[in-house]
């Protein structure tokens, strides 16, 4: 059975995809938590915290990064923005 700082660093390790696209406009993103029944919490950083394309990216690349490395994971939400539950 895989640790939860296991699972921490493979869904952390598919989010360094993403960050270089959040970066060219100005924004990042954290891993916060996963809770016990495989959500990530991630919080938005810099421009990505306030920007009307948040959904997007967190469908589209956020949650879709994470869930073609991590398919265990149920979904990705956002503590200071978008929520997105499958």
């Amino acid at each position: 059975m895989e640790s939860n700082s296991e699972l921490f660093a493979r869904v952390n390790h598919a989010l360094e995809d993403i960050r270089p696209h959040l970066a060219v406009d100005g924004g990042n993103i954290e891993l916060l938590e996963i809770t016990a029944d495989n959500f990530v919490r991630i919080k938005w950083l810099g421009n990505c915290e306030f920007c009307s394309m948040s959904a997007m990216t967190m469908k589209a690349g956020v949650e879709q990064a994470i869930r073609s490395r991590v398919p265990e994971i149920n979904g990705v939400e956002a503590v200071n923005g978008v929520i997105s539950f499958e």
